[in-house]
């Protein structure tokens, strides 16, 4: 789908304007989160966040809808991460262009959260489930994750230099941000918004690089073989008819060699 080649040149996070729906996605982040310090209003980001009524009471939009929907916290925290989106998503919005960077964040944000959901409903099964789930992966924290791993697939040899002082690799930011996402965990017991990182962050490479496409591809013929191996089992019972095995010495010339039906 996209390019796999290393990528050595300079980035410019500056340069030209960012495209228009980059911009878009900034400002329907820094709404919601505005929503959140207001009396009136702050019921609307709560029913965009993922949370518990999503199996609850149906609340299916969730699923989705968490990515644009950031908790409330510190207002100075909240505009550097905006920063980050600009920088980050303003090149990969570059390299896959406008339909593959909406792609990317939906079909990202869309497994991680199945996979939390689906965790978090067997953790509630085992009774091991956390009282405040999906903390880790509201809104701009997953769509941070989602543009980070997709610029560190799309340009893995460039050098960054984390907390402006350490040279680190693009494509070390995959593996640093699980990282950061288990520490999360630690303080805060999200185990299945961890979970739900993780899963962005691998659905974010295996896109880029083809290898998620090549395995959904592959779950899709092995069903397909499952539910024909079925159809002829049902079959054979109705009618009678019995797949008989020969012998291993079979003479492969006469066709004895093979199955046949009887």
């Amino acid at each position: 789908m996209y390019s796999r080649r290393p990528s050595f040149e300079p980035i410019d996070f500056l340069g030209d304007p960012p495209p228009r729906d980059l911009l878009f996605l900034m400002a329907v982040l820094f709404v919601t989160f505005s929503l959140n310090f207001f009396e009136g209003t702050r019921a609307i980001p709560a029913l965009l966040s993922l949370t518990p009524a999503v199996w609850q009471q149906g609340f299916l939009w969730q699923l989705v809808t968490y990515l644009f929907a950031p908790q409330p916290g510190s207002p100075f925290w909240f505009l550097l991460t905006l920063l980050i989106v600009f920088l980050f998503g303003k090149q990969v919005r570059a390299r896959v262009g406008r339909r593959g960077f909406w792609l990317l964040l939906l079909q990202s944000a869309v497994t991680a959260s199945v996979v939390a959901v689906g965790a978090q409903l067997l953790l509630s099964l085992a009774g091991l489930a956390s009282p405040y789930p999906f903390v880790l992966m509201q809104g701009d924290r997953m769509v941070i994750a989602i543009l980070i791993a997709a610029f560190a697939t799309l340009f893995r040899g460039a050098v960054i230099h984390l907390f402006f002082v350490l040279p680190v690799r693009a494509r070390d930011f995959l593996w640093l941000e699980v990282l950061f996402a288990f520490m999360g965990f630690l303080l805060s017991g999200d185990f299945v918004g961890f979970l739900g990182i993780t899963a962005a962050v691998a659905m974010t490479y295996g896109s880029l690089t083809g290898g998620a496409r090549r395995m959904l591809r592959e779950w899709r013929l092995r069903i397909e073989r499952l539910l024909i191996e079925i159809r002829l089992r049902r079959m054979r019972k109705r009618r009678g008819i019995r797949l008989v095995k020969p012998d291993d010495g079979g003479d492969a010339r006469r066709g004895d060699g093979d199955p046949w039906i009887h």
